[in-house]
Order: structure tokens, then sequence, then C-alpha cells
């Protein structure tokens, strides 16, 4: 009887040790909380647009109440549902209710930290955007293996006494973090929230809230620093070790550990990001990967045969030294062949330094594909003992429009995108256009989705096509 005593005991020890240790990571969902309800009052009509991925966000931001911020929630803890007050270094505070910064696995984010709302939980600014707001972006995406949900963007004119559903309901039915614009064009004093509507304990996650005051790039065809990234997210880059979502104000990358290399790098060019500025020459680690990632260093190419390969190149980023030294993270970096680096690679790229000085802009993404090349000292598939994956190829694709505003609804069948695909080897031919190709067919050795943020019946037709426009 003592033996079965003991053993009951040890079970039941075991059972609840089990139980504890499945429910880590969902926890929080047993937590009661006292909810405080918010008043809505009624809706306002303002348009609403969907984006199947990261979509469009603005350059840079500075003070949140002149120019817009863009909120991350990386600032910030707070691990309980129950309503209470988060300091955000970007924004300021924010009132969460049935909500908390998450920063499990589960948890869909942009970096270390999302926020994670439950029931009919929200999120809400408790400071005022003094001069109001012209858009508002917001990425959502489900938490762990969740049902779908729904919720609205909230507005509030009287400091938070009573609040406005504004704009569509958004459902959220993806695990990747997909993007909602709302062009909300207000001139008075607000603050706004998202606020879940349906879907029970059902969570959602929100992370990167951006709020611009103005509209920006280049009214009236002036040239102007837009962002880095309007044409989509073409790997729903994220967290993922080997499609690791890196932001910088000079481009937006995503890195593969794995390879030591970015996949791609996305980012804008017109004559207001070039200048004066010279060429740094500092190749440097960039710190901003996380700790555990492998992160190159410049003497890691020394001796290999190969040069260190700008993906976003120098020259297209000289309006101001700072700049310039970005474009020399080694994220930035892959190992090129000289004679792809040094000619047909940098032909191409001063061919469309010339397109922005004639009063276009330029958007680009540029990567690598495959493995194994030929540098100097001949064929290799791999440098620094294996942790840098030489590429077989490095490709770009540019979208050519006169300088001006709405880039994404300017873009007809008729618009210029070139795509070129160019063998990571010496000897190749200098000219650039004899590498050209489709969209589609780097596509097809990709995986990615390039142009997604285009309207499907003008992709399908601008990613199909050759370029057979002017070389020089």
């Amino acid at each position: 009887m003592k033996l079965l005593k003991l053993n009951s005991i040890s079970f039941f020890i075991f059972i609840t040790f089990f139980i504890a240790s499945c429910s880590i990571e969902d926890e929080p969902i047993y937590e009661d909380i006292a909810f405080v309800p918010l008043e809505i009052q009624g809706e306002i009509k303002v348009e609403t647009n969907f984006y199947d991925n990261h979509g469009p966000h603005e350059h840079n931001f500075s003070e949140k109440r002149s120019s817009g911020f863009t909120e991350t929630y990386e600032s910030g803890s707070k691990g309980s549902y129950a309503g209470g007050s988060v300091n955000l270094s970007s924004s300021g505070d924010w009132y969460l209710n049935d909500a908390l910064i998450g920063t499990l696995s589960n948890d869909r984010k942009f970096g270390a930290k999302s926020v994670r709302i439950r029931n009919t939980g929200y999120a809400i600014m408790s400071f005022n955007m003094d001069n109001g707001a012209k858009t508002i972006r917001i990425r959502h995406a489900k938490y762990g293996s969740n049902g779908n949900s729904s919720w609205r963007l909230i507005a509030s004119y009287n400091n938070g006494a009573s609040w406005f559903y504004a704009g569509s309901t958004v459902t959220t039915s993806s695990t990747t973090l997909n993007t909602v614009t709302f062009n909300v064009n207000e001139t008075r004093s607000v603050r706004y929230g998202v606020y879940k509507t349906s879907g029970g304990s059902n969570r959602i996650n929100i992370d990167n809230f951006e709020i611009t005051t103005e509209t920006t790039g280049g009214g009236n065809g002036t040239a102007a620093r837009d962002s880095n990234i309007t044409f989509g997210n073409p790997s729903n880059a994220g967290s993922n070790a080997n499609n690791y979502y890196l932001s910088k104000p000079d481009f937006i990358l995503s890195y593969n550990n794995s390879k030591g290399t970015a996949n791609w790098v996305s980012w804008h060019l017109s004559s207001a990001w070039t200048g004066s500025a010279s060429r740094c020459n500092c190749f440097k680690r960039d710190t901003a990967l996380p700790s555990n990632f492998f992160r190159p260093t410049t003497s890691d190419y020394t001796g290999s045969g190969f040069d260190r390969g700008h993906l976003c190149p120098s020259a297209d980023r000289t309006f101001n030294s700072g700049a310039n030294e970005n474009t020399f993270y080694m994220s930035n970096i892959a190992p090129q062949a000289p004679d792809n680096n040094q000619r047909s690679w940098a032909n191409f790229e001063n061919y469309l330094r010339s397109l922005a000085l004639e009063g276009n802009e330029v958007h680009i993404i540029a990567g690598v594909a495959g493995s194994g090349g030929t540098g100097r000292n001949g064929f290799a598939s791999t440098i620094d003992g294996g942790n840098i994956t030489v590429p077989d190829s490095f490709w770009k694709v540019a979208l050519v429009l006169p300088n001006g505003t709405n880039d994404i609804n300017r873009v007809t069948t008729s618009t210029r995108v070139i795509a070129i695909n160019v063998p990571n080897d010496q000897g190749i031919n200098t000219n650039w256009a004899q590498f050209r190709t489709s969209v589609n067919a780097i596509e097809n050795i990709t995986g990615y989705d390039l142009l997604e943020n285009i309207s499907n019946s003008i992709e399908s037709v601008l990613e199909s096509r050759v370029d057979n426009g002017p070389s020089n």
C-alpha cells in the first residue's frame, strides 16, 4: 500500500508538472481581469486598403506630434492582460486592456515584441496627435494557431472619453503579419487605437503601428526619399533566422543566418537620396542582427577572391555621410565575382542613377540566388570556412516612375520594370543589358513575390515582360 501511495503521489506530481509545462505558452489566457469597456459613439467613413504583407511604409520619423511615428512596441513591457499603461519610446503612453506586450514564439512580430489582444480587448493611445493625421498603417496576424478574429480602428476627439469606429472592419485570418492602411485625412486633434470586436478568446497580434501626419513623396514631380519597401516584403521576412526582417533608415533587408548574407535588399532611389557625401569604405559588422546570429566582418572576405559586393550601392546613398556609412553594414554585402561587381553590376547601378537624375524615382530590390561562383581564385561554394555562401548569381528588379506621390496607384501596364540576373563569375559580359530577364523568371528561382502590392491584373503583365528599353 505504501508503494501504491508513493506511486500515486509521484504520478500526481508528474501530471501537475506536465500540465504546467504545456500551458506556459498560453498561461495568460486563463487570467481573469476586470474589463473596462470603451464607449463607441458612432462610425467614421475612412478609405481602407488591405495588403497581404508588411506593406508600404514611410522612410523615417522624428517627433511624434509633427511628422508621425512608427511604434514597434520594442521598448515596452507588459506581461499581464489586466488593464494598464505602458510607455513606448517611439510614441508615448498607451493603455492596454485585455491586452499585453507579447514576447513568446507564438506572437507574430517584427523584432522581439508585439501587442497581443484577446476577447474584446484594446490598445489605445493615451496622447493626441495635435495636428491630426494623414495615414495609419497597422500590421496584424493571428497569435499561434488561434482562429480568426475581427477588429476596428477607433478614434477619439475628446482625450479618450469616447470613441468612434474609423474605416472598415478588419478580419485577421493569417499567421503572417499583413497590413491595413487607413487614409484618415484628419485635421483635428485625435488619438487612435485598435479594438478587437469578435473572435472571443482567439488572440491577435498588432505590430508596427504607423501614423503619418502629412503626405510624403515628391509632390509636383519633385524628388523625395520614400519608403524603401513600397511594393512588398517578397519573402514575408519576419523573425525566422534564415528570413530575418531588418529595417535600416536607408534600406530594408531579409537576412539569411545560415548563408551569412542577405536574401534580398529593398530600397528607393531618387535624386533626393544622392548628394556630395564621399564613399566611406567603412565595412562593419551589423550589430542589429541578433547576438546568436553569424554576423560577418570585413576580414571574413580577406583572400577569398571575391569582392565585398554591395546590394544597396554606396553611391545610391550620398545625401549625407551617415547614409553612405549605413550601406557598409556587412548585412548588405555578399561575395561577388570582381568582373560582376565592377563591370556589369556597376554599369547597371550607374544607369539607374542616371534615370533618377533625369527626374525619375526607382523602386529597387536586389538579391542573391543559388550557391557557387567563380572569383579571382577560381570556383568556390562558400568562404570563411563555410560561414558565408557564395551566390550563383546576383539579381535585381527596378520599377521606374516619374517623381510623384501615391506610387502604387500610379503603376500601369506601361510602367517600365527592368529585371536582370547576372552570373557570379569572372569573364562575363560587361553590358548589363545582356542579362535582362523577366520578374517571373527571378521569382521562379527565388520563390519570392516581388511586386505583390500591385494589383494582380497589372502585376501579371509587368512580371511576364522582358525589358527592351534603352541601356545607357
